[in-house]
């Protein structure tokens, strides 16, 4: 394994220094990188046929000879055509090449070939338009289409791959033979030639299985190595429960999901290793209070708690409702964020060594390197997506072996969690608390627009507030109106009169901190704001929520949006404009009107979108995968676990599987660094 990693592109027949940099562009720079580049598509040339045997239409692979010669036409400039004739025995076959002179003068009169192509058929004549030209037998089978550019085609990807297979006489095996029996899967021998170069079509699945199913065990097996060094040894054992006490402090009655999630908190906490825990509920579930009460029994065994969240507005938010939560106990707490002024950070800091602070709620400005603890016992951080597997691991330095609760208010189903977040354990709380309203949600199109502005007038001029979303606008969208230009157009036409907000992206910190301090304080009635808003801050007296173009947002991204209304006594609104007419975008939009389950839409929205809303950029610390798709091979993950949690019980270094424990350590390589 290690020489294939260490034989340059470059050394491979046919590449060179120059061509090496091309390959290089696409992330392949060794013989392993270039044996692990696989097909995206397949092109089948092994059934050869006949134009009388073809259907109209129909992609197919011809065996035929040339019987004219080729005669070139200009007919523009930049656009020559090339055309000729071929034969398969019984009838003509009229070929037309576009622009491709090396092609045309290669092309010998008599000589036979492979046309490979879709077939126009008529009474009279036979056609193939730039069909792909072959002139050797060789050329029936099943071709590897790569992911290729401009410089670097296909062709002369799989050229290069095959030279590459030709050097290697067997790749030898990461899994055992048990393994693979248990499994029902091939060698990887048999996986990399046939995934590249498959002698039927049949085994491409069983290339697939072996290698999707090696991927994913590999980023299984490195999740779970993870979760166990961080499961390091207890160093803040929580002997006495205090939750019954907490619970007293609470001006409600917290639901059996809330209970059961800070029962599997504390059994963790109790246990002979660290916490390391994901807390996943839907907008108003109640993860705070989960977090409040873990917290409160932590410091009534001696010990502090930080919680770090992803804006300053939320941090103050956090602060201010913990206050209150514990305004009649002896819990100290302090708020650390980029605005706190010089001469109280440094009190703070100092009193965080001295133990004289319980609780710290705050930013970033927590993990900078002046600020110590005496005792950290629990770190908690809101809204996980918002920060890097990095940064919570930052705050959890400040600390030996602190226990880890991470919040987050987006709903993933559970299976798809358990790779997101692999390091931790998950707890869901799938439970809202009673008393809490439904929020009406309606689907219109523009023509409502102005109804819909009477009816925000009629709410905020009796004391409500509203949000007015709208999505981001890219260039050349001319189509699309931006916030800032919306917000101008509302202030002096529907909304003339009224205190109107603007926030986006683009605004500074403190200026979003500012915007959104107006709106929580009500001297700004109507907010109009991109999506920044969707991790925000608790305006209860806010009731109607208006999205723009909601057709252009994800589902899980509205769920998100539509929870900033609902959080007060009064009923609330969410009001989704789209003038889309496509039946997939109205079923997706129905989907909001008929469920506020945020579970429901996330799985919908996975089904309908794929998981790029969960993927991308939200995987902060997970490795890119090749070949496996999260969602296609969601059996395959449940088995790679199962199959993972065994391997590690029996042999927890991997020492029976040394080339297995080398691709753990190079898929996460480049995550840690």
């Amino acid at each position: 394994m290690n020489e294939l990693k260490s034989f340059d592109i470059k050394f491979i027949k046919g590449v060179g220094e120059k061509r090496a940099q091309l390959f290089n562009k696409l992330g392949i720079f060794s013989l392993d990188d270039l044996v692990h580049y696989y097909p995206r598509k397949y092109q089948d040339w092994s059934k050869a046929t006949t134009v009388n045997e073809a259907e109209n239409g129909e992609t197919v692979t011809i065996k035929a000879t040339m019987i004219t010669p080729v005669k070139e036409s200009l007919i523009r400039k930049g656009l020559t055509l090339y055309k000729c004739n071929f034969s398969d025995g019984e009838n003509v076959i009229h070929v037309t090449i576009f622009n491709n002179k090396y092609l045309a003068k290669a092309l010998r009169t008599f000589d036979d070939y492979i046309l490979y192509g879709k077939l126009e058929k008529s009474f009279t004549a036979a056609s193939m338009s730039s069909p792909q030209i072959e002139k050797n037998d060789s050329a029936i089978g099943i071709h590897p289409i790569y992911p290729s550019t401009e410089k670097l085609n296909s062709k002369g990807i799989a050229k290069v791959v095959r030279a590459a297979l030709d050097k290697v006489e067997h790749f030898e095996d990461t899994l055992s033979d048990e393994l693979k029996q248990r499994y029902d899967l091939c060698s990887l021998d048999f996986a990399i030639r046939q995934i590249h170069f498959p002698n039927e079509e049949k085994n491409i699945a069983i290339a697939r299985k072996r290698l999707i199913f090696e991927e994913l065990l590999t980023l299984q097996l490195g999740l779970m190595k993870l979760k166990t060094k961080k499961s390091a040894d207890n160093s803040f054992i929580i002997n006495d429960d205090y939750t019954d006490e907490f619970l007293s402090l609470l001006p409600f009655e917290p639901t059996s999901a809330q209970l059961r999630t800070i029962k599997e908190c504390l059994g963790d906490m109790r246990s002979s290793h660290s916490m390391n825990r994901l807390v996943q509920g839907d907008v108003g579930s109640g993860k705070t209070a989960v977090a409040a009460a873990l917290m409160y029994t932590v410091i009534k065994n001696g010990f502090q708690a930080a919680m770090m969240a992803p804006t300053e507005i939320l941090a103050f938010q956090h602060y201010e409702s913990f206050s209150k939560l514990f305004e009649n106990t002896d819990i100290r707490i302090a708020l650390l964020t980029g605005s706190t002024k010089p001469k109280e950070k440094k009190e703070i800091k100092s009193a965080l060594m001295d133990g004289v602070i319980d609780i710290v709620i705050g930013t970033h400005a927590l993990i900078q390197n002046d600020v110590e603890f005496k005792d950290l016992a629990l770190v908690v951080t809101d809204e996980q997506h918002r920060f890097g597997v990095e940064q919570r691991a930052s705050l959890a330095m400040k600390s030996t072996n602190p226990h880890l609760l991470v919040m987050s208010a987006t709903p993933i189903p559970r299976t798809l969690g358990l790779i997101i977040y692999g390091d931790l354990d998950i707890s869901v709380i799938d439970e809202l608390p009673a008393g809490r309203k439904t929020i009406r949600t309606d689907v219109v199109d523009s023509s409502y627009h102005e109804r819909i502005y009477s009816f925000i007038r009629k709410n905020v001029d009796a004391g409500a507030q509203a949000y007015i979303v709208c999505s981001l606008v890219d260039e050349g969208e001319s189509d699309l109106i931006s916030a800032k230009e919306y917000a101008e157009k509302l202030s002096q036409t529907a909304f003339k009169g009224y205190n109107l907000g603007l926030i986006h992206g683009k605004l500074k910190a403190k200026e979003k901190d500012n915007v959104m301090n107006a709106f929580s304080r009500g001297d700004v009635q109507i907010l109009v704001a991109t999506t920044v808003i969707e991790v925000g801050v608790d305006v209860p007296n806010a009731t109607i929520m208006l999205i723009e173009n909601a057709d252009r947002f994800g589902l899980s991204q509205l769920h998100q949006l539509r929870g900033r209304v609902g959080r007060g006594s009064e009923k609330s609104y969410c009001i989704l404009v789209s003038d889309n007419q496509s039946q997939t975008s109205q079923d997706r939009l129905a989907v909001m009107k008929e469920t506020s389950d945020g579970f429901k839409i996330a799985d919908y929205d996975l089904k309908a979108r794929g998981p790029g809303d969960f993927f991308g950029k939200r995987q902060h610390g997970l490795p890119n995968l090749v070949i496996a798709d999260m969602l296609e091979d969601m059996e395959t993950v449940r088995e790679c676990r199962s199959c993972a949690e065994q391997m590690l019980k029996e042999d927890i270094n991997l020492n029976k599987y040394p080339l297995l424990k080398e691709q753990i350590n190079d898929m996460f390589r480049k995550v840690n660094n």
